[in-house]
């Protein structure tokens, strides 16, 4: 029963696919007709005008006529023999005499150069000596002879007096170890000399006093490695006060430098 159902039901889309087809044939057919019919135009005329005539045909070359045979040419003759020359005499030849060589011309011998002379050198050009003025050169060494003495003078003047500022150097020195001594021996005097101190060393202090001789300050530059020496000595020193003035008191100074040794005398 399944089987019959199947076989009798219709099929309902051939008829749309065959009208289809149709109308799509009908189309290109259309469209071939036409398109064929648009491209077949009658072809389109060309008009020339001639203004020369055109060039008249070339007329064809003529034949070249064959060449006729030549005759053949008669026979030679036998030819007769050689005539004699005839003699011709010479004529007499006159030689003629030949000339003389002329003698060639000696060269002149080229005049040498004369060495060119030296020029003679120019005379130096002696100075003009003015006239001699007596009285101006006896002038002029007067004056030269001041200025000698002058010069002499002066030089003894300075020599005099770098001798007199050694004098007085000298004896400012003098002077002021003299002083210098004098408070030494002072200070010296005031010295207990500790009990335990070897050998001499040295001690140097700076000493700060007015010009009456009173001490300011004492203080010790240098030590001698002993400090009850050291001690014993900056004691004397303010112990002593006031010290010795200078002689002449042009020669106070407010700063002195002061040495001492256990041993010194």
């Amino acid at each position: 029963m399944s089987t019959l159902a199947w076989d009798n039901r219709r099929d309902t889309g051939y008829g749309a696919s065959f009208a289809l087809a149709f109308a799509m044939h009908a189309v290109l057919l259309a469209i071939l007709v036409f398109g064929v019919r648009f491209q077949n135009h009658p072809p389109e005329t060309v008009q020339v005008e001639l203004w020369e005539p055109p060039p008249a045909p070339k007329a064809a070359p003529k034949p070249e006529p064959e060449p006729k045979p030549e005759p053949p040419a008669p026979p030679k003759p036998d030819p007769e023999p050689p005539k004699p020359e005839p003699k011709v005499e010479k004529p007499d030849i006159v030689e003629k005499p030949k000339p003389e060589p002329k003698p060639k011309p000696e060269p002149k011998p080229e005049p040498k150069p004369e060495p060119p002379k030296p020029k003679p050198k120019p005379e130096p050009v002696k100075p003009k000596v003015p006239p001699r003025d007596v009285q101006a050169e006896k002038r002029m060494q007067e004056q030269l002879a001041r200025e000698q003495t002058a010069m002499n003078e002066r030089l003894a003047r300075e020599m005099a007096a770098r001798e007199a500022a050694a004098r007085e150097r000298s004896a400012r020195e003098k002077a002021m170890a003299a002083w210098i001594g004098a408070i030494r021996n002072k200070i010296r005097g005031n010295i207990n000399l500790p009990p335990d101190i070897a050998g001499n060393p040295e001690a140097i202090f700076d000493v700060s006093l007015l010009p009456t001789g009173e001490v300011l300050t004492v203080r010790m530059r240098k030590s001698s490695g002993h400090k009850g020496y050291d001690a014993a000595v900056e004691r004397a020193i303010l112990k002593s006060s006031p010290l010795p003035k200078p002689d002449p008191a042009s020669l106070f100074e407010r700063q002195l430098e002061l040495r001492f040794r256990p041993q010194d005398k």
